[in-house]
């Protein structure tokens, strides 16, 4: 039987305004593909994101230029030639694994080589604001184990002290979103360190940051923004100490999982990462989440509300994705 494809955009409202370096949002704009085969339906989630150069609609059009690909039985592999890494594709990639999953009775997991899916704890992330506004913020999450903070201003070390202070036993990553310019990493560091915290990620511009190479942070820097596919990560390698990977950027979870290989290959610390999107984004990352350094999927823990049925947090621990979920 042949495939049949459906495209939709969906926008589900934050629970508040999510900041970070670049600006702020108060909805989670997601595109989701529906490929329905032989009475089983296969669905994936991704977020096209400006700063890459993508817009909705432009996602929607590259969906929707596959369509014939799409209903004439494209495979996974087949996909990474036609269309580039990027939200369209993870959409498609992601449908396409669990179409899989659910045509032959078989976990996605088990499909990627994972020997189980276990529960992995998450991040949870503090929005840009101001040190009290933030240290409040990090005060009522003080008992999650790992916190997200996002810097990119004049009062940075301000906001991490309070944030210490509000929550002195959390594990801290720093996120600064390509906010900081060379010279402000260096001299913010040494007492990030001294705080304890355990990862910078993305200090300075995807564009700009050859200036890492050959200097020795205090603290393990993390790309984000540089690094997307497997092609980026050599030069990641001679930047960074670790790599967030996430499906939007890598194109889908079939070159997520290559990218992670690679990158423990190359002695990276691995991130697993997201965009601010529903459970349904989550569920394939949870695979790449496996063993990961770092978890960072928090995006249905800032919705209003989640897709139901969605994943199961039980504060900042994720349960096994259900399979009416996804995979």
């Amino acid at each position: 039987m042949t495939a049949s494809l459906t495209v939709r955009d969906e926008h589900w409202p934050l629970a508040s305004a999510f900041v970070i370096a670049r600006g702020a949002k108060t909805e989670a704009h997601v595109l989701v593909v529906e490929i329905s085969q032989d009475g089983a339906i296969g669905r994936g989630e991704a977020v096209p994101y400006g700063r890459y150069g993508q817009t909705m609609d432009g996602e929607v059009a590259r969906v929707e230029a596959l369509r014939g690909a799409i209903e004439g039985g494209l495979s996974r592999q087949a996909l990474q030639d036609l269309a580039p890494a990027g939200a369209a594709r993870n959409a498609v990639d992601c449908a396409l694994w669990d179409l899989e999953a659910k045509l032959s009775g078989v976990p996605a997991w088990k499909h990627a080589g994972r020997p189980r899916l276990d529960p992995v704890k998450t991040c949870y992330t503090i929005s840009l604001d101001t040190p009290e506004a933030m240290a409040q913020a990090a005060r009522m999450a003080a008992r999650r184990p790992f916190l997200k903070l996002k810097i990119g201003g004049a009062d940075d070390l301000d906001r991490v002290i309070a944030v210490r202070a509000a929550a002195p036993k959390a594990r801290l990553v720093v996120d600064a979103n390509e906010g900081l310019e060379f010279e402000d990493l260096k001299r913010l560091a040494g007492d990030f360190a001294r705080l304890d915290v355990k990862m910078i990620e993305q200090p300075l511009k995807a564009e700009e940051d050859g200036a890492l190479e050959g200097y020795e942070s205090p603290v393990v820097l993390c790309a984000d923004e540089s690094l997307h596919t497997r092609a980026d990560l050599a030069v990641c390698a001679r930047r960074y100490g670790a790599v967030n990977v996430k499906l939007d950027k890598a194109g889908g979870l079939t070159e997520a999982l290559m990218v992670v290989a690679q990158a423990r290959a190359l002695g990276l610390q691995v991130m697993a990462g997201c965009m601010v999107a529903t459970s349904l984004s989550m569920a394939p990352a949870m695979i790449i989440a496996q063993g990961a350094d770092v978890v960072d999927l928090d995006g249905p823990l800032l919705l209003a509300r989640d897709r139901k049925p969605g994943l199961v947090f039980d504060g900042a621990l994720i349960h096994p994705t259900p399979v009416e979920l996804w995979g």
